[in-house]
């Protein structure tokens, strides 16, 4: 009952999003036994044939609090324990930081007030370790929808669909996530356009930023990462390299218990300039380790456990840029026009 997922498209452009993460990335799996991977194997795949029925069949007031009970009692047939942490409690320009609570209560905003959540892109828990936290909408890779199983679920949450290969289709990408957030929606986008193994990182993009700066919707940053039994960082839940959602889903059910590690930074406000909104977002999701783009000022390389990656971002990895002669597209609305690139 694990299901491969169609492979992504090769590069079209040379601003498509890649990642050189791979199989040297991922740690070894500290494997549990087989009845206890049926267990959650049988577990996680009851939760998601039965969610759509019972969705349904819930009165609409209550299905916020359905959706994020189903979420994280996947979360448990996983073995993959929730921790947030509310770094946004009494914080101020004086505020010990140190301060910043723990909390399975917090969720990003109040319903029906329109958020932007921006996170760093590990791998398909992800989305299911976000929705835990608060139900949400999701900007994710078009072929998604056609996934078995899955693709009904990502139909449900309204997912935006992006295909990355195709920049001229980023300005309608980016007017109706503009749309959503306007209406009041939370929907998060993974900025990097791309999954990393979670040690290693690419740089956040900005084009969909632009719908934040267009909407005037806050933006909250999240710092995402995955934690193994002992807890230091793992990358197991990493969906990088040649990954179909078969192995990388299979590490998961196989692996021990792991602690999805949520913590709430700071909102930020969208401001005029995508790229100023993009720069403070990484900032604050990156915090300390921001420094591994070039701790070294010399160096272009990130340490990614076992294998050491050229950072693709640096100037050596440059990609020749793509004429910006995109056409350009009206904000439902508004009196202007915007153009929008990948950066």
């Amino acid at each position: 009952m694990v299901f491969d997922a169609p492979p992504a498209q090769s590069t079209a452009h040379a601003w498509m999003p890649s990642s050189p993460c791979g199989p040297g990335c991922i740690d070894p799996v500290d494997e549990i036994g087989t009845a206890r991977v049926v267990g959650r194997l049988l577990g996680a795949a009851g939760l998601l044939v039965s969610f759509p029925i019972v969705n349904v069949v819930t009165p609409r007031g209550m299905r916020e609090h359905l959706r994020r009970r189903y979420a994280r009692t996947v979360l448990s047939c996983l073995e993959i324990r929730l921790r947030i942490v509310d770094n946004r409690v009494g914080c101020s320009a004086d505020a010990d930081r140190s301060a910043a609570a723990e909390s399975r209560q917090a969720r990003f905003a109040e319903p029906g007030k329109g958020l932007l959540i921006v996170a760093g892109h590990i791998g398909w828990t992800d989305v299911v370790v976000l929705a835990a936290v608060q139900p949400l909408g999701f900007v994710a890779r078009a072929d998604m929808l056609d996934w078995p199983l899955l693709g009904g679920l990502a139909k449900l949450m309204r997912v935006i669909p992006i295909e990355r290969e195709r920049l001229r289709e980023l300005p309608d990408v980016v007017a109706s996530l503009g749309d959503r957030l306007a209406s009041g929606d939370r929907i998060a986008i993974f900025p990097e356009g791309t999954t990393w193994c979670g040690r290693a990182y690419g740089t956040m993009r900005p084009a969909l930023f632009q719908a934040a700066v267009d909407t005037g919707t806050s933006v909250q940053p999240v710092r995402l990462r995955y934690l193994d039994s002992h807890g230091t960082q793992s990358t197991i839940p990493g969906f990088v390299g040649d990954d179909s959602f078969g192995t990388s889903a299979k590490r998961v059910l196989r692996s021990r218990g792991m602690v999805a590690e949520v913590v709430l930074e700071p909102v930020e406000y969208p401001g005029l300039d995508r790229r100023d909104l993009a720069r403070r977002c990484e900032q604050a999701v990156r915090g300390a380790d921001l420094s591994r783009h070039g701790a070294i000022e010399a160096s272009d390389w990130i340490e990614a456990t076992a294998t050491r990656v050229q950072d693709p971002e640096s100037a050596d990895a440059q990609p020749q840029r793509p004429s910006r002669r995109l056409r350009p597209f009206r904000r439902r609305g508004a009196g202007h026009q915007v153009a929008v690139s990948t950066d």
